[in-house]
């Protein structure tokens, strides 16, 4: 009896499922949908490879089964399959709201590697300016940009062409720039600039600079990719399309070259951005990591070595790893042109020169570390 009693509830089972894959199927078809990898993933993450192992187990072995425990029961595919519907998920209240609420989805970030002090809380926001946005910018305060510091690295006795350079650095967002350099404004939505003395192509010069005097290879790219997306007609979204070309045309140009970092700057303020070591103050940094990038996993290997040598001997200083998909931002950030490929976020809108200085010291230290480390591993 209480086997019949199974069988009849597979069969209802069974007849409920294929009653609701049909529907939903049949919806998407009416509506045209479609749905990223980054989605799909995060629908089927609940179904574990040991549970489908048990549930065929059990299908074959019915003194086993236990409908509760079963990953495939008509109330665990009604939650999948009105995931797929409705975009939310049934045991996750935040799904219900973030693709409702504009800015939500931001909040979506997932924390890879914590740094200190790092939570749902304070995650980065991606930018999004509007087409004035991008074309307006702040003047740059002379007397700031033209201060030489103490703390600056060491200028580079010899620079590399991109067909003799192993690493490759460049600025999606190259009007990205600090307060501290700009004249007249206190407001980190309008900290942008195309003085490359003000804004983050100069971070990525100095970090040139001080990877180049640790020994390395370095071609530092210096386009104004805002500026092409204006002469383009292009929103600011499609930054990373711009750059896109960038890396693409370098590595055609240097098949050899691996080794490629995307500089930003967080639009933070400075209680957040700012760590005192060893009684000097830095700017904080972190990383962000694409995963619509299939091989995301390869990138999040070479950035978490990056990450723990900086922690090594500055701890505090990394805010950590930070993984986005395409709901938060980009989703992919040309990480697929090579799985050395990283984007470091550089301090914050409050930041000093002799802050990011010290952090790019620190930073050039780290990676110099991590790339000597990917180098010896490929000779063996």
């Amino acid at each position: 009896m209480e086997r019949i009693s199974i069988i009849r509830k597979k069969i209802i089972n069974s007849f409920t499922i294929t009653l609701i894959a049909a529907s939903i199927v049949l919806y998407m078809l009416i509506l045209n949908y479609s749905y990223g990898s980054r989605t799909i993933e995060k629908m089927i993450d609940e179904v574990q490879g040991k549970d489908l192992f048990t549930y065929f187990f059990q299908t074959s072995n019915h003194f086993y089964f236990a409908e509760e425990n079963n990953p495939f029961s008509a109330m665990h595919l009604t939650d999948l399959f009105f995931s797929l519907a409705a975009n939310v998920k049934p045991t996750d209240a935040r799904s219900y709201l973030i693709n409702q609420i504009p800015g939500l989805a931001d909040y979506d970030t997932e924390i890879l590697v914590a740094g200190e002090g790092t939570n749902i809380t304070n995650l980065p926001v991606e930018p999004h300016l509007t087409e004035t946005e991008q074309k307006n910018e702040s003047p740059v305060a002379e007397e700031k940009v033209k201060t030489t510091s103490d703390t600056a690295p060491p200028a580079a006795k010899k620079t590399y062409t991109l067909a003799e350079s192993d690493i490759f650095i460049y600025q999606s967002h190259n009007r990205e720039s600090f307060l501290p350099f700009l004249k007249g404004t206190n407001d980190p939505d309008k900290a942008s600039s195309s003085d490359q003395r003000a804004n983050v192509v100069k971070i990525g010069s100095l970090l040139a600079e001080q990877l180049i005097a640790n020994g390395l290879k370095v071609y530092h790219d210096t386009t104004d990719v805002n500026k092409k997306l204006v002469e383009r007609n292009m929103n600011y979204y499609h930054s990373y399309d711009i750059s896109g070309e960038i890396v693409k045309a370098a590595s055609a140009q240097n098949t050899k070259m691996q080794y490629f970092i995307d500089v930003h700057r967080d639009a933070a303020r400075k209680k957040l951005t700012t760590k005192v070591i060893n009684g000097k103050s830095y700017a904080r940094l972190y990383f962000i990591i694409g995963k619509e990038n299939k091989d995301y996993q390869k990138n999040l290997e070479f950035t978490k070595k990056i990450n723990s040598a900086l922690e090594e001997k500055y701890p505090g200083l990394s805010r950590g790893v930070l993984g986005k998909s395409r709901l938060e931002g980009n989703g992919v950030y040309n990480q697929n042109i090579s799985d050395k490929a990283i984007l470091v976020e550089l301090g914050g809108v409050d930041n000093t020169m002799d802050e990011l200085n010290r952090t790019i010291k620190a930073l050039a230290d780290a990676y110099t570390a991590a790339y000597n480390h990917s180098i010896a591993v490929n000779k063996q």
